[in-house]
């Protein structure tokens, strides 16, 4: 584990165990577990589903949608009311008890499983700005990248835990296994309410701002601050120039995060031990992008890492789409006799590299971009972004499938990656980060 100027390893490794901590609902609610359970038993409209997709992409939408109404909002309160723990604590507790209730939604309970995801989904996502804005304070710029890819790579751990859990004590995603299938839920609850608590042991309120009543600081500064962050956008080119790309990146990781377990269980038609399987290529294969791509960070550079992330993802929806074809090729070239779902995993590895690495290297350099004095608030747009992104991709996909069902609807992703990689060509990597610490030096010397 690191140790820094800003931070002692124990301060990162509290960091870090959020992300350890929150995997479990990624991973089992949104990801894996309950995304199968709503669409095919919940509402179960048999037998392509397209209704209960469409209504899992619009609970995901709505709650991306509060997020990004509220996001930079609550980021410039943080920043003011010296209020990042709060906040974050906050987050967490409603994360935990609206996840243990998921336990209640039965088959035909469809409003119900609905509402509880839009509360958890919309508390977990703002969570993850909170956790975010904590970043530039526990290293130097050059450090980020690496202690960004540790907390990605803890936090795939964590996926592997939710995975055995899964493996050991839940089975099948059937109607006959339902009562077991259900506790998803009260053990995502659990795990993340066990995992995080070393971060609010060890994690430090960073030193910015003054400590005021949070209805104070909404009252007096916030929206106040928050209008002129937004005016002020040009002052920071290159952050703007990234918020851009990840606004496209974003789509298509959350599109692939929320359907491609789905994806699997309805156009694949896997077993349930290739599903199993999925689980531990997927978060073994992210863990070590994480790191792999944090290592890149500090030899390549954030904005070229980022984008050969980019282009991996590329390759990984091509080979998502084109799986059956791969699958006859390999046998009639080798002689084999594999099946689709087999080498489906392929695909599973080709994005597991790719989500581990383009969020950590994404997250790195908005660190590395976004001033300690605005870094809450910053960080506040960057979950604007990302859940902008969600929206736009989810929705998108929704009615793509709608139409023309989901193995069509996922070539959508490609595009989205394909015009992520352009705004990169305006980043100027040297400038923003000469930017960003002009503006403390700047914000020192006024006596902020």
């Amino acid at each position: 584990m690191i140790e820094t100027r800003k931070a002692r390893r124990r301060e990162i490794f509290g960091w870090c165990m959020f992300d350890f901590a929150n995997q479990a609902y990624t991973l089992l609610i949104i990801t894996v577990i309950f995304g199968d359970l709503y669409t095919r038993l919940i509402v179960g409209d048999a037998p392509d589903y397209r209704l209960g997709n469409l209504l899992w992409s619009l609970a995901l939408c709505l709650s991306y949608l509060l997020v990004v109404i509220s996001a930079p909002l609550l980021g410039a309160i943080m920043d003011q009311a010296r209020a990042k723990k709060r906040m974050l604590f906050a987050s967490y507790a409603i994360t935990v008890a609206s996840t243990a209730l998921l336990y209640c939604v039965a088959p035909g309970q469809i409003w119900l499983g609905f509402a509880l995801i839009v509360i958890s989904n919309t508390a977990y996502s703002a969570g993850e700005s909170f956790i975010a804005s904590f970043l530039p304070f526990l290293g130097e710029r050059h450090e980020l990248g690496r202690i960004s890819g540790l907390g990605w790579a803890l936090g795939y751990a964590g996926g592997l835990v939710s995975a055995g859990f899964v493996l050991v004590f839940l089975g099948e995603a059937s109607a006959e296994n339902f009562e077991r299938m259900r506790w998803v839920g009260p053990f995502a609850a659990a795990f993340f309410l066990v995992a995080a608590i070393p971060t609010f042991v060890w994690l430090r309120e960073p030193a910015i701002g003054e400590r005021h009543d949070l209805r104070l600081a909404v009252t007096r500064t916030a929206y106040l601050r928050l209008v002129q962050t937004v005016r002020s956008v040009a002052d920071l080119p290159d952050l703007a120039w990234l918020f851009l790309s990840i606004l496209f990146a974003m789509a298509g990781v959350y599109v692939i995060v929320a359907f491609s377990f789905i994806y699997g269980a309805q156009v694949i038609g896997w077993t349930e031990s290739t599903r199993n399987l999925m689980f531990i290529v997927v978060q073994i294969t992210a863990l070590l992008g994480a790191v792999l791509f944090g290592a890149l960070h500090s030899r390549l550079g954030g904005r070229l890492t980022y984008a050969l992330t980019l282009l991996l993802w590329i390759a990984a929806i091509l080979a998502i789409y084109f799986v059956e074809s791969m699958t006859s090729g390999l046998n009639a070239w080798l002689g084999l006799a594999l099946r689709a779902e087999q080498v489906f995993l392929f695909s599973g590895l080709l994005s597991g590299l790719s989500l581990g690495s383009s969020q950590s290297v994404g997250r790195a350099l908005v660190g590395m971009f976004a001033p300690e004095s605005r870094a809450a608030e910053l960080f506040g747009f960057w979950g604007l972004f990302s859940k902008l992104a969600a929206i736009f991709g989810i929705f998108g996909v929704g009615l793509l499938q709608w139409l023309f069902g989901l193995q069509g609807a996922v070539l959508f992703c490609i595009l989205l990656f394909a015009v992520a990689l352009l705004p990169l060509a305006a980043i100027d990597e040297a400038r923003g980060v000469e930017t960003a610490r002009a503006a403390d030096e700047g914000a020192r010397a006024g006596g902020v």
